[in-house]
């Protein structure tokens, strides 16, 4: 048990002190060599920005947080619903399949224009980007996990007449599931990217817009501590968003995964 708890408090405390450590470092050498703020701020200097400038800058997180919110629930629906579709039919899946990898390798920034143009409204604009970038990371490794189950674990289902549908929700979907997950926590950082990606294209500003614009903004205006501000909480949402995720996948598995499992449990 006290082995237990001291990986547990290693798994908060290792990244913490390297977190500071290099924290200290960065403001250490902008103090020494006297650096203008609107050269490079010391960490100080942005965590006073953030305080001074939290009323412009939360209202454009929590837009930031609902464009890559929903893009994140789309990717993970539709991924997860086209697997399954994709792996109930080889040749679906043979059809289908490169046009995902297409839209995966397209760079959003040369498609992002265009998706804004057909799309007149700029918030289904943004949803559509963030999505694109998102959902094939959960469509891949759903695809993967789906067609990996133990081959003989599948024949002593059908040894005991099993049906297609009591195999799939038995056993194939059970067996996805680490995978599914795995593919959620890389979805969840990449709807983010898109979505400030998406935001950067769009260039939008008023009461909606959301962090990439006050980037812009503040670049523009060479309030360059309120640029490194709003990427620190682009930052600080991209580590909260995949640790909620991996503590879902953790809760998800630790009883019966082996990826989740303690040593000595």
């Amino acid at each position: 048990m006290a082995s237990r708890t001291m990986r547990r408090r290693d798994r908060v405390l290792a990244p913490a002190l390297v977190g500071l450590a290099a924290l200290a470092a960065w403001e250490a050498v902008v103090q020494m060599e006297g650096i203008p703020p609107y050269i490079l701020p010391g960490p100080i200097l942005i965590a006073r920005t953030v305080v001074a400038d939290w009323g412009t800058l939360f209202p454009s997180l929590l837009v930031t947080l609902a464009i890559t919110g929903a893009a994140f629930l789309v990717a993970a629906v539709l991924g997860l619903a086209l697997a399954v579709v994709f792996t109930q039919s080889g040749w679906i899946e043979r059809a289908f399949f490169p046009y995902a990898v297409i839209l995966q390798v397209t760079p959003i920034v040369a498609i992002a224009p265009l998706i804004i143009l057909w799309v007149k409204w700029i918030p289904l604009a943004l949803l559509i980007c963030a999505w694109l970038v998102a959902f094939f990371p959960v469509l891949s490794n759903t695809v993967l996990g789906l067609t990996s189950t133990d081959k003989n674990l599948v024949d002593l289902f059908r040894l005991y007449n099993a049906t297609r549908w009591q195999a799939f929700r038995y056993l194939r979907l059970p067996a996805a599931l680490p995978y599914f997950l795995g593919g959620l926590k890389i979805s969840g950082g990449l709807a983010l990217i898109g979505a400030v990606v998406a935001e950067f294209v769009a260039g939008t500003g008023g009461a909606q817009s959301g962090l990439a614009f006050r980037i812009l903004e503040a670049g523009y205006t060479l309030q360059i501590p309120r640029m490194f501000a709003a990427l620190f909480l682009i930052s600080a949402a991209g580590v909260l968003i995949f640790a909620l995720l991996t503590g879902l996948s953790r809760l998800a598995l630790r009883r019966w995964h082996e990826s989740e499992l303690e040593p000595g449990d």
